[in-house]
């Protein structure tokens, strides 16, 4: 599981652990008080299984029971001491502590030593799954939005559902994102949220910017909101109809120091996160905290213990900017190179044009500890020429700290056996209901009632990376079969308006429905029989991991995370049964994409 491979990559960050053991002299070792991670245990153990190991031979307690001394919940058991397993700890030149680091013998492994369970129940295939955390963190999300309060595709979903998995494994968990307000419906998606009363002052853009903190406590996690007036506009995050707001820069700076700043000055259930933390950027919207933490932070011995990862969801979006906007960003004047980035010739405007300007992603991209991306083919693709947009040289050099975890999805809210809203429920064990839901849809769309005529999806943005313009040469050849289709998304007006033309030409055939619902995309997942994903280039996708949970056949360009995720269809495999979940395609053409529908 996604959450999994995560906590063994925060392992890797050596922060200050919450444990103690040793089983060497030359060992030393902390009580989990004096590393102050006592009273994030205290908050957890309410709901939550908690169980120590205790060294035989040394007779040294975990932290988890130094942390809740005379708790009547906590349990300490006696295990015999496994050779070739120490606890060592790592500090700087001051003699401070940055790391608890668990070091592997020639012939143990490191979940030879369980410090923590937490027994999680959530959803059937998986109330038997035992997790386990050895160490907990103070873990910091900061993105651009996080379902359910702000989404536009998959960086909201990861970051809405993943942080709430992470804090169910015992960790302390604060996502920081914008308090976005646009007039509509979808400013309800706050009406939890409230005023934290914590209003500072944050130096960039050549002055002061006031921002106020909001905060909601769900699901374990603290959901904290920056709310500042560019936050407060038609549209949807990152722009509107007329394109993407040219203050974006602006905006998304303010996030980042705001985010800096809030576990340090938020005294969430009655404490602060402190400087031990493990900040989560995703994407260049949050870069900057990497850069801020490297060049404004540590110099001064703040934050010191703390590291930063970042997560690459789309490569293709790096925040560059014209040069002269880098001393609005609050850095030191001598961290310019961090962030410089010179376009090629053939890119400049005019014969005057340097090409110079500031990349933050390329600046997040050097100062972070470790690199994400949201899948293992990913990872290698943005190493490329092809895939690097400019930055495959400065990746390949950090390829040693660069790992790519594929994405995972809400397994309880996307459940065709409990999904509200879906017209008629099923499972792998009775598809009865996926039949009634694809007659539910045809009757919502409009479409002739025809159970053995294919009904084809598409769920996506209009634009050039998802491939619409292939669809968009495909669909009179399609349209001449017995078959349907049916797209929900936006993005291009250009698509939006071919969208249109094609249902009134194609009226019994093809619909379009533009704009996003959720219970539309739920709708179009349960009662479709094939959905098409002709991506370009897709660093993970979640549309095709939904698609085989309701039973519905991915068929894909075998790209990025799609490859990883759709295992093609070979009928001669399995004693002639055939096995697979879906098709994939390759290269990306119209006549590949017409082959493998």
């Amino acid at each position: 599981m996604a959450s999994i491979q995560l906590t063994r990559v925060l392992w890797s960050c050596k922060l200050s652990a919450n444990i103690a053991l040793s089983s060497r002299k030359c060992c030393s070792f902390r009580r989990a008080r004096q590393l102050d991670f006592g009273p994030l245990l205290k908050r957890n153990i309410q709901n939550r299984k908690l169980t120590a190991i205790r060294s035989e031979k040394s007779g040294n307690e975990g932290s988890i029971s130094s942390a809740i001394e005379g708790e009547e919940n906590s349990d300490v058991i006696s295990s015999p001491e496994k050779p070739g397993l120490m606890l060592g700890i790592d500090r700087d030149d001051s003699g401070s502590v940055i790391g608890l680091n668990l070091i592997p013998g020639d012939n143990e492994a490191i979940d030879a030593e369980v410090v923590s369970t937490v027994t999680k129940v959530k959803d059937e295939e998986i109330k038997k799954e035992k997790i386990e955390t050895r160490v907990t963190y103070n873990i910091v999300f900061v993105t651009a939005e996080a379902a359910p309060y702000s989404k536009t595709g998959g960086l909201g979903d990861v970051c809405g559902s993943l942080p709430i998995e992470l804090a169910s494994r015992g960790h302390r968990v604060m996502v920081v994102s914008p308090r976005y307000l646009n007039g509509t419906s979808a400013d309800e998606n706050f009406a939890h949220v409230f005023d934290a009363n914590r209003r500072i002052k944050l130096q960039c853009f050549g002055g002061e910017q006031e921002i106020a903190f909001f905060h909601e406590y769900r699901e374990g996690v603290d959901w904290v909101f920056v709310d500042h007036p560019s936050y407060h506009r038609p549209g949807n995050p990152y722009g509107d109809s007329h394109g993407a707001f040219g203050d974006n820069q602006f905006r998304y700076t303010l996030l980042c120091h705001a985010a800096c700043e809030a576990p340090l000055v938020l005294p969430l259930g009655g404490y602060t996160y402190g400087e031990k933390c493990l900040f989560l950027v995703n994407d260049w919207h949050a870069g900057l905290v990497s850069v801020l933490l490297a060049a404004k932070y540590r110099p001064f011995g703040v934050y010191k213990d703390a590291r930063s990862i970042l997560v690459i969801h789309n490569l293709a979006h790096q925040g560059v900017e014209p040069a002269a906007t880098f001393k609005n960003l609050g850095l030191p004047s001598n961290w310019y190179g961090a962030l410089e980035w010179v376009f090629p010739t053939w890119a400049r405007t005019h014969a005057l044009d340097t090409g110079e300007a500031v990349n933050i992603l390329k600046g997040a991209i050097v100062t972070s500890d470790r690199i994400l991306t949201v899948s293992k083919g990913y990872a290698w693709e943005i190493t490329t020429v092809e895939g690097g947009y400019g930055l495959n040289q400065l990746l390949s050099s950090r390829r040693s700290v660069l790992t790519g975890i594929t994405n995972g999805i809400h397994i309880a809210e996307w459940d065709p056996s409990s999904d509200e809203h879906i017209a008629f429920h099923y499972s792998a064990a009775s598809l009865s209901g996926k039949v009634q839901c694809k007659t539910a849809l045809q009757q919502e769309l409009g479409f002739p009632i025809k159970p053995d005529c294919p009904l084809i999806g598409f769920i996506g943005r209009l634009d050039y990376q998802k491939g619409i313009d292939l669809i968009h040469w495909a669909i009179p050849e399609l349209m001449e079969d017995d078959l349907q289709f049916v797209m929900l998304g936006s993005g291009d007006p250009l698509y939006e308006d071919w969208m249109r033309s094609a249902e009134n030409t194609y009226r019994d055939k093809f619909r379009g429905w533009v704009g996003f619902s959720v219970p539309i995309s739920h709708r179009i997942t349960a009662g479709c029989d094939i959905l098409l994903m002709p991506s370009r280039f897709e660093p993970c996708g979640l549309n095709q991991l939904y698609a085989m949970r309701y039973g519905t056949v991915p068929v894909v360009h075998a790209t990025g995370g799609l490859r990883d995720t759709v295992e093609n269809f070979n009928p001669y495999a399995g004693e002639g049964r055939g096995e697979g979940t879906g098709w994939t395609f390759s290269p990306l053409t119209k006549d590949c994409m017409l082959n493998a529908l």
